[in-house]
């Protein structure tokens, strides 16, 4: 089941546009979405959540048309931010309670075990959480309502390394015991090498790349060696090219992998290949 789908999605602002963005991810999976500042991100997340209304296009949650359907598809997307300001002086007991008269649906057993399972204690203040502990009372919530299409957006910034790979672990949980869908907007990109499934690329208001995940890392490899063992051939095909103290480094598409004798290869994962993309793109 295609649980969400982004179809020819414009939005028009003086300086910057979102052009044509189109995609789609099915239940129970993870869908990174990635991308520099400035690239659409927000706007397109905005535009999910029927925060900013686009100017064309066509946004559909669990099958339901967005514009149509607003109301019905807020009580199945949850968000989660690891920037969410809440009081800090309150308790969770009292955001709880406030938080579940916006949903009918609410699940206050579901939600006492979703404490309890992310070890969160009520009768404390929110200035008392680590971050780490902000968003899993976060996904708390989310999942007390029946959410079915979580969207996050950078959770495990500013949190450590052991704290994000325990939140990352929990995703990928949530996705195959209990379907849950996860649209995962992070600049974290060996996070998403963790656990997401595809992944869509913005680049300038635009769609560079949608796709499932191992497929677009499979086209590439990273290619470093000596300055010296660089042919006219291969510095041709080396993509977002640096060097450094006599020594190279490039991307390369794995078609070309035998210009590169001399050269060392690996695997590439998603941060090196956005950062050489990227830079092979600039002016």
């Amino acid at each position: 089941m295609t649980i969400l789908s982004v179809e020819h999605l414009c939005k028009r602002y003086p300086g910057f546009a979102l052009e044509d963005v189109s995609f789609s991810m099915e239940q129970g999976t993870v869908m990174g979405f990635i991308g520099r500042n400035g690239a659409g991100k927000t706007t397109t997340i905005k535009s999910i959540l029927r925060l900013v209304r686009p100017d064309s296009g066509r946004i559909t949650v669990c099958g339901m048309d967005a514009e149509t359907h607003e109301r019905e598809i807020r009580a199945r997307i949850g968000y989660v931010s690891g920037s969410a300001a809440y009081y800090p002086r309150r308790r969770l007991r009292a955001l709880t309670a406030v938080t579940a008269s916006f949903y009918p649906a609410w699940d206050s057993v579901r939600c006492a075990q979703l404490m309890q399972r992310f070890g969160l204690d009520e009768d404390k203040r929110v200035s008392e959480l680590s971050e780490g502990m902000k968003v899993k009372y976060q996904l708390a919530l989310a999942m007390s309502h029946g959410a079915e299409l979580l969207i996050l957006d950078e959770p495990t910034s500013g949190l450590d390394p052991v704290s994000r790979d325990e939140l990352l672990q929990m995703f990928v949980q949530l996705c195959d015991k209990e379907g849950v869908s996860i649209f995962f907007s992070t600049h974290i990109t060996t996070d998403l090498d963790a656990c997401a499934d595809r992944i869509t690329w913005l680049r300038d208001g635009r769609v560079a790349a949608s796709g499932p995940l191992d497929a677009f890392r499979a086209e590439y490899v990273l290619a470093r060696g000596p300055e010296a063992q660089l042919t006219d051939a291969l510095r041709a095909k080396l993509i977002g090219a640096t060097v450094r103290a006599g020594q190279a480094e490039g991307l390369l598409h794995a078609a070309d992998a035998p210009l590169a004798a001399g050269l060392a290869l690996q695997p590439a994962d998603l941060t090196a290949i956005m950062v050489h993309l990227e830079r092979e793109a600039e002016p």
